[in-house]
């Protein structure tokens, strides 16, 4: 019997599905620890922003009624801040 290998493909969704029908243990021969960071970030940072629920829904409404999103907007808020600065 032929033993089933890792893909070899760069296709994230192509990896999703055979880790959901697969076990890694039963690949372990094929496994090599990565030591240096495979995805690198392109020079963006994302940050938690703690809000009260009102401020939240307040955000959200504000950001509907502009046609965009909570984040979006307040992303766009912050920049704004930022180059005033």
């Amino acid at each position: 019997m032929n033993k089933q290998r890792i893909p070899q493909t760069d296709s994230i969704q192509e990896l999703a599905e055979f880790w959901d029908t697969h076990d890694v243990t039963d690949f372990e021969d094929e496994l090599e620890e990565v030591t240096e960071p495979i995805f690198v970030r392109s020079g963006q940072a994302s940050i938690r922003l703690p809000l009260t629920l009102q401020d939240w829904k307040r955000l959200r409404e504000l950001a509907i009624d502009k046609g965009t999103t909570d984040v979006a907007l307040a992303q766009e808020w912050v920049l704004e801040k930022l180059k005033a600065a």
